[in-house]
């Protein structure tokens, strides 16, 4: 039998899933290794080979998701890496969009750049927003930069011109000099990562790929090489932020794309649950130990977005917000982020307020429960008290908590400082989590014109089927679903996805009777390319899929919408189709339709290699039971109910026909809380439906 794997990375433990052909699905969870991630990957893949009884030869395929371009980011390590770049433009990196996040922080201070002043290098040359050259390319500044980034022991550069989206031949000459001078020295040209208007955008993108590269090329290549010499020579996915996968050697030379990947699999993985379950429209919420994320997934269709940030902080995904951390501008899916997750520390400020993240606990020491001499009261110990998580039974009983520890904790932090009983605290700081989680769930759903009682909640994350019912009923919404394995669902949904990449052109056209031509010919040279590359990675026709998005906006507008490009019999009505696609999204978003003239920004390809088989399966297997019926256990829920003898599930014991709250549902890796008022039954592909009554 063969087996696929997926593999996601995170910052406290390292998540992995086999898959048989029969759809049994294998899980474990084993402690990252930050000094080496690669280490913690591999021992887990051979420990899971080794649990199965199955050799290495049997392991089919494997999909990968990790967080070290976001750590290198976030904790500044990073490649030493210089920007050459038009003269007179050396400090776009530090002008950047001129807007600040939060109008009213006075503290505020903006993230230093990646590449430090000194480290920035200019080159006298002039390209105009028509592709001519106005100043020819001065080959003696560039030899003079080459001479300084042997002098600075530079490993990597970023070279970003004007307006080389349009006309790339002085970056190429550029590149061209430094191969023949300093062979071993690492490039990004932005006209080949991101050929795209807008200067700061398209020279931070440039530089954050610059900055990352080497780190993630050093990380797959002892990745592929351990797993060879353990017999694996099966072919690696690599997760994009966008929610395909490339190959390692595509990761490697463009790692900005992959920056999300861990959330993007859990996305990806309940887009196809979804579909494949009949379950409609649904907001996603992944809840882990320090965030959680939301998007959305709509008419079949995740919600994405051309740009984000990265060393933000937090993002709510409101775009009047950004602006704090550095911008990425490459497809990616359109996820909101808080900061509130199980290590989320709680705390009393001095204006007497209980306040519950940012900050975090992390693994280590962890909440007060860990018993890793942790002082903290975190969210985590909140549920433990509350006795929504069995302390003997995590990860099947190999990890236990102290819920003592928990209490004394949130005793001396929360209770006392606000004259609450122990459990009153700990209610209080699992609703203000909820609270805090709603702001994700409303930035990708109300804020976008979207009414979030029509959609179902899909919850997934070691903590998100805990918290699950409570942001539901905060937003309206009836109905919750659980995904199997959902404390490892990211790692499973990195077996679904296809293989895509995505092309993009800039070119600005108003939209009437003289944009047809030179629209078709730019649609059908990106086609030609997306074709031309599924190709050459041995795709057949039949398994090579181009589908076509254009970036619209009104005459005058600093930003537009992408919209996909709708297939019509008449070609001459291809335009005219995509005005009224325009219209209806802007309305959506924005609640108006202008009387402005429409200009194209962009044209956008993405080219999907496809499987020759399906990659869901019509039945995904379960885990060994952690729970038995019969057995019950005290859980809080709220003043209205006060304590309750609730009895526990595991996922097996849950039927088809509707079992009332009060539950505990456990599993080796979650807990699904179902208080009174709420209903849970067993749905397609094992998923545990929760509906209000």
């Amino acid at each position: 039998m063969s087996y696929r794997v997926g593999v996601d990375i995170g910052g406290t433990f390292t998540d992995i899933v086999f898959t048989g052909e029969d759809g049994n699905v294998t899980a474990m969870k084993i402690a990252s290794t930050p000094d080496d991630y690669s280490r913690a990957v591999l021992d887990g893949i051979m420990a899971t080979i080794a649990r199965l009884g199955i050799s290495p030869s049997e392991v089919s395929e494997i999909g990968h998701g990790f967080t070290i371009a976001t750590n290198a980011i976030l904790e500044g390590k990073g490649a030493k890496t210089a920007l050459i770049t038009t003269k007179g433009f050396r400090d776009v990196l530090e002008f950047r969009r001129n807007r600040v996040p939060r109008l009213y922080d006075l503290y505020y201070e903006k993230p230093a750049a990646l590449v430090p002043r000194n480290l920035r290098y200019e080159v006298t040359e002039r390209v105009n927003s028509g592709g001519e050259v106005i100043i020819p390319l001065a080959i003696d500044d560039v030899n003079h930069v080459i001479d300084m980034l042997l002098k600075e022991n530079v490993q990597s550069v970023a070279i970003c011109l004007l307006h080389s989206y349009v006309n790339g031949d002085h970056e190429r000459t550029i590149s061209d000099v430094i191969l023949k001078r300093a062979p071993n020295l690492v490039q990004t040209l932005s006209s080949d990562l991101l050929p795209i208007i807008k200067e700061y955008e398209r020279t931070s993108s440039t530089v954050i790929n610059s900055y990352i590269r080497p780190v993630v090329e050093r990380y797959l290549a002892r990745l592929t090489d351990g797993l060879a010499e353990r017999g694996i020579k099966t072919p690696v996915g690599v997760m994009q932020s966008n929610g395909g996968l490339s190959t390692p050697a595509t990761a490697s030379l463009r790692p900005a794309f992959c920056i999300e990947s861990g959330p993007a699999a859990g996305v990806i993985g309940a887009f196809h649950l979804a579909k494949h379950g009949n379950f409609g429209d649904v907001i996603t919420l992944d809840m882990g130990g320090t965030t959680a994320k939301a998007t959305i997934i709509e008419k079949n269709t995740v919600l994405k977005s051309q740009e984000y940030e990265v060393g933000a902080g937090l993002n709510v995904g409101h775009r009047l917000l950004r602006g704090a951390g550095h911008i990425v501008s490459v497809p990616a899916i359109d996820i909101a982020e808080v900061g509130a997750g199980g290590g989320s520390i709680a705390r009393v400020d001095d204006a007497g307020s209980l306040r519950v993240g940012p900050q975090s606990a992390g693994a280590d020491p962890g909440p007060a429960c860990y018993s890793r001499n942790g002082q903290d009261a975190a969210v985590t110990d909140a549920n433990a008290l509350l006795g929504y998580i069995n302390p003997a039974a995590l990860l099947g009983g190999d990890f236990t908590l102290n819920v003592e520890l928990a209490a004394k904790a949130i005793r001396k932090h929360v209770a006392e400082p606000l004259g609450l009983s122990d459990v009153e605290a700990a209610y209080g700081i699992h609703s203000l989590a909820n609270s805090n989680m709603s702001r994700a769930l409303k930035a990708v759903s109300s804020e976008r014109g979207r009414d979030p009682r029509r959609f179902s909640l899909f919850a997934f994350g070691g903590g998100g089927p805990v918290h699950a019912i409570g942001l539901a009923e905060m937003l309206g919404m009836k109905k919750v679903i659980v995904p199997p394995h959902s404390g490892v669902f990211s790692a499973l949904g990195l077996l679904f996805p296809e293989v895509e990449h995505h092309l993009v052109r800039t070119s600005l056209m108003t939209i009437d009777e003289n944009a047809g031509p030179k629209f078709a010919a730019l649609l059908a040279a990106l086609q030609a390319e997306g074709d031309a590359v599924l190709a050459a990675e041995g795709f057949d026709q039949a398994q090579r899929e181009l589908e076509a998005f254009v970036d619209v906006k009104y005459e005058g507008q600093g930003t537009g919408l992408t919209v996909p490009l709708q297939v019509v019999a008449d070609q001459a009505q291809v335009l005219s189709a995509l005005e009224k696609r325009f219209e209806e999204e802007h309305e959506t978003t924005f609640g108006h339709v202008a009387q402005a003239k429409r200009q194209i920004v962009a044209v956008r390809v993405i080219a999907r290699g496809l499987s020759r088989r399906s990659r869901m399966p019509a039945h995904l297997g379960q885990n060994a039971a952690t729970g038995a019926a019969g057995r019950k256990r005290k859980a809080y829920f709220g003043k209205t109910h006060g304590w309750i003898e609730t009895p526990i599930l595991s996922r097996s014991d849950v039927k088809a026909k509707a079992a009332p709250g009060p539950l505990l549902i456990e599993e080796y890796d979650t807990t699904t809380v179902v208080p009174p008022g709420w209903t849970a039954s067993l749905g397609d592909v094992g998923s545990i439906i929760l509906m209000k009554t």
